[in-house]
């Protein structure tokens, strides 16, 4: 990619749905990889540009993802001494500003991919949030509609890790011992706006018991929605529990924006 299509790829990156950081090099002195204007786009998961490689790059990466990571809506600004400390021959400086750019969509990420897992994509596609969609058998994930980031190498308290500040999380795996892990991963975030794991309530006591034997108190499992959906929805087809899910997720997120 050409260092000015910049604009670009953040204008792909908003239809995407996805947050970044904009870095640009501000100004140098002495000898630098690359001068002042120089700019490199970063996510959670990718890059795009260069400012200059080496110790430099890698440590920008670093700070952009922390700041994705930790939900930094401020800007930062950066020097950095390019000799021997750190790692690089140049001998000169440059001076960076870091720009978070948030997605004001929010982020649904969904674990697990059976018949309620598909039929609850195929209805949030259809909604202005960002989808990140995963399971560990990819054939599952094969028909995910358009937009939505889909993960299958990955393991899926990964997924969880690198979800963005506020996600929503819906656990529906095909182990109820792998949901109760992904369960507890999510709430140790202590960010999410919204946990719902498939299941009954005698699913939700076990799991209640089982981690508060972890430590985890009864105001953080208050935040945990087993079984999910809205309960005047009874139905036990794929779409009905989907669509029960998916309107508690709605209001979830309209509450959120006041």
């Amino acid at each position: 990619m050409d260092n000015d299509d910049w604009i670009t790829r953040l204008a792909e990156l908003r239809e995407a749905g996805m947050s970044c950081v904009l870095v640009t090099v501000m100004g140098e002195r002495g000898s630098v990889p690359r001068g002042g204007g120089s700019k490199m786009i970063i996510t959670g998961e990718q890059s795009w540009l260069t400012i200059g490689g080496g110790q430099l790059e890698f440590r920008c990466m670093e700070i952009a993802r922390e700041m994705l990571q930790q939900g930094e809506s401020q800007p930062r600004y950066e020097q950095f001494s390019l000799g021997a400390r750190f790692a690089q021959c140049c001998g000169g400086a440059v001076s960076v500003f870091f720009e978070p750019l948030w997605n004001s969509r929010p982020q649904v990420v969904v674990l697990g991919a059976g018949h309620v897992g598909q039929a609850l994509i195929a209805l949030l596609a259809t909604l202005p949030c960002q989808l990140v969609w995963a399971d560990s058998r990819a054939e599952y994930l094969q028909h995910a509609p358009q937009g939505v980031r889909c993960y299958c190498e990955m393991e899926l308290a990964d997924v969880v890790t690198a979800a963005a500040p506020g996600s929503y999380f819906v656990v529906m795996t095909h182990n109820h011992d792998l949901d109760l892990q992904l369960a507890e991963k999510v709430l140790r975030r202590g960010d999410c706006r919204y946990l719902g794991v498939i299941g009954s309530q005698t699913k939700r006591q076990r799991f209640r018991y089982r981690l508060e034997g972890k430590g985890m108190t009864a105001g953080e499992l208050e935040t945990m929605r087993c079984p999910a959906g809205i309960a005047e929805v009874s139905g036990k087809l794929p779409a009905e529990i989907a669509v029960s899910i998916a309107g508690e997720i709605i209001a979830e997120y309209q509450k959120d924006r006041g």
